[in-house]
């Protein structure tokens, strides 16, 4: 099997997913090269740096929902199709209830223009939303209907090498763990997400679709335990 890579720079498709144009590229490099479909898709590109909550949006939320809905059609001709997404435990925090709405409305230019008004909430609003896109959208036709089994990992805080230096530091790793309380100490490393990835763009059965899989040290069972 082949992998196809996108990415800003040295990737097989280089494109910027915060940009109509970019996703457009995007679409069409990927139908030149897998012309007979995809069999698996992972929207993983994201923005998480708060002094940016223009590309914030227009990456996490609408770079993510053109990929997927740019190469559904591939995937509807791939052999057991299956799609992820990149959402975050950040989802739980305090939200911009108006942002979320607009980016759900499709409504890009207008949800920029409040994410830049409004910054401090704009990277968990982006989580937030594309994980109800997902919820509502696994199960159309055009996804479940097709055969697509949609789903989604939640990482929590994971070392990676935009977040290797502070981990390190022991003020900055106490604040951290203060921030986002967990049942284990060690905070995760990016290839136990690769594992989980793998399992959901692989699995041979038929049922799982619609979930959110949180890889979160136990974050989610510490700040949410009564939601079941």
């Amino acid at each position: 099997s082949r992998v196809i890579g996108a990415d800003l720079n040295g990737a097989d498709i280089e494109a910027d997913l915060g940009t109509a144009a970019g996703r457009s590229h995007m679409i069409e490099r990927a139908r030149e090269l897998a012309p007979h479909g995809l069999d698996a898709v992972l929207a993983g590109a994201g923005i998480g740096n708060p002094a940016m909550p223009r590309e914030i949006v227009t990456v996490n939320y609408f770079g993510a929902l053109a990929t997927l809905e740019g190469l559904q059609p591939l995937l509807a001709r791939g052999h057991k199709p299956r799609a992820v997404l990149i959402a975050s435990t950040a989802a739980f925090l305090p939200v911009d209830d108006e942002l979320v709405e607009l980016c759900l409305a499709g409504d890009e230019a207008a949800a920029v223009a409040r994410a830049v008004a409004n910054p401090e909430r704009a990277y968990p609003t982006s989580k937030h939303a594309i994980a109800r896109w997902l919820r509502t959208a696994c199960i159309q036709p055009q996804w479940a209907g097709a055969g697509i089994l949609l789903n989604a990992v939640g990482p929590g805080v994971i070392e990676t090498p935009m977040t290797g230096d502070m981990l390190r530091d022991p003020h900055w790793a106490e604040t951290i763990r203060q921030m986002n309380p967990r049942a284990v100490r060690e905070f995760g490393k990016a290839e136990e997400v690769a594992e989980l990835l793998d399992f959901l763009l692989n699995f041979e059965g038929s049922q799982l679709l619609g979930q959110i899989i949180y890889i979160d040290g136990g974050n989610d069972a510490v700040v949410r335990g009564e939601l079941v």
